[in-house]
């Protein structure tokens, strides 16, 4: 398979693209938790391997040459991700704050009529510990006493809560910390 590919033979790519495009995949998906990433860490690194074919030693096996490459992408790209959300943050601290309160109004009737939509959707135990927790302020053992349920079930019903909330908004394009935000303060 490397001879052909080494001599530009595109069938041989195919070949090799068939068998390790979903591999590399689920590696940088792994640790990504992304698909165009993870996409792109598969394009990325198949391209490279049609760009240094000619570098291929037919001595060594095909699989970690293309593992190694990208899993050092995939790296690279957790890094860029990283370095990005850190400048977000920075921008965000250094902003002045300019209310608008009607815009600020509006948006937050927006998150909240969202956030009950989502709620309602919740199963009734998961309701019931999330507006316990966030609207009223009660602690974990509170809310097991007034439920009659243990400390760990009201943490599993909030973590549950929680999941389904940011996966939501995550699809809303919506952020979740904001949202946090507005059900907090």
């Amino acid at each position: 398979m490397i001879v052909r590919l080494r001599e530009g033979d595109e069938s041989a790519f195919r070949v090799v693209f068939d068998q390790y495009s979903q591999k590399i995949y689920g590696l940088a998906y792994h640790f990504l938790k992304n698909r165009e990433q993870s996409k792109e860490v598969v394009q990325e690194t198949l391209l490279r391997l049609w760009e240094h074919r000619l570098k291929l030693d037919g001595e060594y096996p095909l699989a970690p040459w293309l593992y190694t490459i990208a899993r050092r992408l995939t790296i690279n790209m957790l890094r860029q991700t990283a370095t990005s959300e850190a400048a977000r943050k920075k921008l965000w601290l250094t902003i002045h704050p300019e209310h608008n309160e009607t815009e600020e109004g509006i948006l937050a009737a927006d998150l909240e009529r969202l956030t009950s939509h989502i709620l309602n959707t919740l199963p009734q135990q998961q309701q019931m510990v999330f507006r316990l927790s966030r609207f009223e302020g009660l602690t974990y053992e509170e809310i097991a006493a007034r439920m009659n349920i243990s400390v760990h079930t009201v943490k599993y019903h909030l973590t549950g809560a929680l999941k389904t909330l940011r996966a939501c908004f995550n699809q809303s394009e919506i952020l979740f910390p904001l949202l946090l935000f507005f059900l907090l303060y």
